[in-house]
Formats: structure tokens, sequence, C-alpha cells
């Protein structure tokens, strides 16, 4: 279904199914990272191709233009995490990566969360575009993937405190706040709970900040005995 650009049509993974655009270019990555596809694979090659391309500015996402933020941050947002789930290193989506560090670092520095803060560092990096712009929030998939090894320990600890105990979870991910594991294990809700685990997990606090996750994933290993359970307790 790969499209001869690379993608897959629309890029954003909320994009409403069609017979003409089946399934997403996140849909499609998400689904090849799953696999154990890695950028050595020609399919996420040409996707990274793709994104990069778009990035650069010679391609445009396909996307409808959304009005509620800035539209041209996010997509920026948006890609360089993507390309930073298979290429770390990717010399355009490092300096993206490296703005939002600094953003979410003044953020913290108090030691918590700091609301206007973040807004005034923000609204210095990220004009307003229309009346009514909300700004990207920090407690979502695509924050939580581009910051990855690009914050001091210190700040990373806030960063993922402030995660693990954000009443919303990680929008995109989980709607529930991660301190608390859901009730039945065998369920879509848990299986939302630990795809929020397997992001967080790549943060070197995260055995630590996430000990509790570990206990309740180890309690009902006999319930779910699958590959990625194990794999996941072997990275916590």
């Amino acid at each position: 279904m790969q499209l001869l650009d690379g993608s897959w049509g629309r890029f954003h993974s909320l994009a409403q199914p069609t017979k003409a655009c089946p399934m997403t270019t996140e849909q499609a990555l998400r689904r090849l990272r799953a696999l154990g596809l890695t950028r050595e694979d020609e399919p996420v090659a040409r996707a990274l191709d793709y994104m990069r391309a778009c990035l650069s500015g010679k391609l445009q996402l396909p996307d409808r233009r959304e009005k509620v933020l800035n539209w041209d941050a996010f997509e920026a947002h948006m890609l360089s995490a993507w390309i930073r789930c298979f290429a770390p290193e990717d010399p355009l989506a490092l300096p993206i990566a490296q703005m939002w560090a600094d953003l979410i670092t003044t953020a913290f520095q108090s030691g918590q969360y700091d609301e206007d803060a973040y807004a005034e560092a923000y609204r210095k990096r990220i004009p307003v575009l229309h009346r009514g712009e909300r700004r990207i929030a920090v407690a979502q998939f695509y924050m939580v993937e581009l910051l990855k090894g690009m914050l001091d320990a210190e700040t990373e600890g806030r960063f993922v405190d402030y995660i693990i105990h954000n009443p919303g979870g990680i929008y995109y991910v989980c709607d529930a706040c991660i301190a608390e594991p859901p009730p039945d294990f065998a369920s879509k809700q848990a299986s939302r709970y630990i795809a929020a685990l397997e992001l967080l997990a790549d943060y070197p606090c995260a055995p630590e900040k996430l000990r509790f996750a570990k206990d309740w994933l180890l309690a009902n290993k006999n319930a779910d005995g699958t590959l990625r359970i194990e794999r996941l307790l072997q990275r916590l």
C-alpha cells in the first residue's frame, strides 16, 4: 500500500480512513515499528526520505491544515518525532528536537511544570497565526518521542514525572493517568496503557520512575505471556 513518494497518503493518524486512503502514513509507521523494521529496511527508508522532504519544504503533507494551532510548527514537531523514531541523530530533525528540549527545560526550571514559563518561551519561538490558537501540548506522543536523549538528567526526571502523573495520560496514546494502572489487564485500556509504558521506557530514568508499572506487569504476567510484555519488562 505504500505510494511511490514513500508515504501512505495522508499523514496524521487522526485522519479518518476512506476507500482512497485506507491507512495514514503514521498508522503504517507505527505498524512497521511494532514489527521491528528499522531504517535499513526499504519501506522505512523510503518513508524517511519522504518525511525529510516534507520537513525541508521540498514536499507538502496532503493533510488539512488545522487552524487550532500553528500548523507549520506542528508539522515540524510531528515529522521530527517520527524521523527520530527510526533515525535519532538525523541532522534535519535534531535542531527541531533541540528547540523543544530548550522549551521544556525552561518550563521545568522551577522544579515542576510551569505553564506560564512554557507559554512565554513558546511564544518567543512560535508566533500566533490565528485568533484563539492554542499551544502544542506537552503531554502527547510527539513530545515524549521527540525529546528522547535531548534533556539533562534533572529535567528529564521532572518531565517524566509530569507525564506519569498527568491526569489525561499521553495524548494520542493513552487517555488515563499512567500512575494508576488499569484494573483489568485483558482490556483495550490496558493495551493503551502498555503502549504508554513502551513510549516512556527509552528514557534512562524509566526503570526507577516506572517501578510500580513493572510490578503491575509482573503481577499480571500469567494473564498475558506475550513477547511484547517480555520485551517491555526487560527495558524496565
